[in-house]
Order: structure tokens, then C-alpha cells, then sequence
């Protein structure tokens, strides 16, 4: 019965989340684009999500805020079991907005609203395996960091199905040396219990979100890579509680 429950309301989500799209994303989007102005757009992402995780009874709870970094440009460095993380965690942020930006497979350039969208709010596709295109992409994101803008990376570079964390990609790190930012480690917990990988049905579970101290990339150069994200990808399996091997 539970998971006849589950699918009923992730049946209502979709339909729900796809017409607020539908309806509210094109006008907004065009008012964005036309006054070059994203903050409505963001407001509406955000109110989509927060649609989303009612209807599908997902709670999220958020530790150690303290951390997040209002002030100046940062990269949220964030692990990934789930499709429901991205958007839960843009949600969490949404203190950021407009000054928040996502790296993001660059696959998802073939939805046709969204792209849009993504275009506006300054997101930056990258295409891992792809030199010639990852190399400027990082180097605009460096760009956009140095002009303020945050960013959220999720390292591993695809979703965990064992939940366990996977080696961390260098793209991001990279970017955030070139614009001498700050790594927030962030942890996300029971997202894969919500929605694993292959699945469509979306439980109604808990969530947390645990922000770590900052680890700061002043001074650092290039050489520094790879000890970087060690040091990263560290601070992340201590917030999960896992071990850094």
C-alpha cells in the first residue's frame, strides 16, 4: 500500500511541476530574456520545487546553514545518489539567487524550456570527456566566480547507485582555483531512499543537508589539484559519516 501511495503522489508531482512549467516558465522566461534579469526566473524554479517536494512529501532539513557563504563566491561541492538532489539543493541555496549558478552535464541542453532557462540564469554546461568544449566551460565559470557567482558541482560526476561515495571528477576544482573560491563540502542525506537510480516512483522521506566549514583556495595554484580535492572529497565522507578511502 505504501507504494502504491508513492506512486500516486509522484504521478500528481510530475503532472503538477510539468504544467507549472508549461504555463509559467514561458512567460517568465521571455521576461527574463527581455530585460536580461533572472531573478523572476529563479523565484519561479523555486517555487516549483518547493510544488514538488509538498506534493511528493519530501521534508528537508538543514544543518550547520552557518556555512553557507552569502557574502562572497563559493563552489558547493555535493555528493550524488539521486535526481531529486539538484533541485533540493538549488531550493536550500536559494539564498544565493540570482548568484547562483550550476555546472551541469551538458546532455541536458536537449530539453527545450529548460535550456532556455539555463541560458538566462547563467548556468554552464560541461561535457566531460570532451577537452575542446570542458576547457572554455571551465574557464567561464572561473570567470563568472571571479565577477561573484557561486556554484554548485556535484564531483562525482554521476549518481552513486550503492549510495557510496564515488571519486570526485577535477573539473570543478579547477574552476574554483582559476577564480580563487572557497569548496563548501556538503553532504546530502536520504535522497537515494526517495528516488534511486532508475526509479520514476518518489518516496516521501526525510532529507538532510549538512553544510561543512569552507576549505579555502586563496594562494593556491593548479599544482595544488589534486591535493585539493582529496582534501574535498575527505570533507564530504566525514560529513556522510563514511570513511575518506
Amino acid at each position: 500500500m505504501p507504494h502504491v501511495i508513492a506512486a500516486v503522489r509522484s504521478i500528481a508531482t510530475y503532472v503538477a511541476v510539468s504544467l507549472y512549467v508549461l504555463l509559467v516558465g514561458p512567460p517568465v522566461l521571455l521576461v527574463s530574456i527581455w530585460t536580461g534579469r533572472a531573478l523572476r526566473l529563479y523565484q519561479v524554479a523555486n517555487g516549483g520545487v518547493k510544488l514538488g517536494l509538498f506534493l511528493s512529501g519530501i521534508s528537508v532539513e538543514v544543518r550547520n546553514p552557518e556555512f553557507i557563504l552569502e557574502d562572497r563566491a563559493a563552489v558547493y561541492a555535493v555528493n550524488h545518489t539521486s535526481n531529486v538532489e539538484p533541485p533540493i539543493l538549488y531550493s536550500v541555496l536559494s539564498c544565493l539567487y540570482p548568484r547562483l549558478r550550476i555546472l551541469y552535464k551538458a546532455e541536458l541542453r536537449k530539453l527545450p524550456i529548460l535550456v532556455r532557462a539555463f541560458d538566462v540564469a547563467g548556468f554552464i554546461p560541461l561535457e566531460r570527456g570532451n577537452r575542446d568544449q570542458s576547457l572554455p566551460a571551465i574557464e567561464k565559470a572561473a570567470d563568472s566566480l571571479r565577477d561573484g557567482n557561486s556554484f554548485l558541482i556535484f564531483p562525482e560526476g554521476t549518481r552513486s547507485r550503492s549510495g557510496e561515495l564515488l571519486p570526485f571528477k577535477k573539473g570543478g576544482f579547477i574552476m574554483a582555483l582559476k577564480g580563487q573560491a572557497p569548496i563548501v563540502p556538503v553532504a546530502i542525506m536520504g535522497a537515494r531512499a526517495a528516488m534511486r537510480k532508475g526509479s520514476l516512483i518518489i518516496r516521501p522521506v526525510k532529507i538532510v543537508v549538512r553544510f561543512g566549514p569552507p576549505i579555502e583556495t586563496a594562494g593556491l595554484t593548479l599544482q595544488d589539484r589534486d591535493a585539493l580535492i582529496v582534501r574535498a572529497r575527505t570533507a564530504v565522507a566525514a560529513l556522510l559519516g563514511e570513511p575518506a578511502a
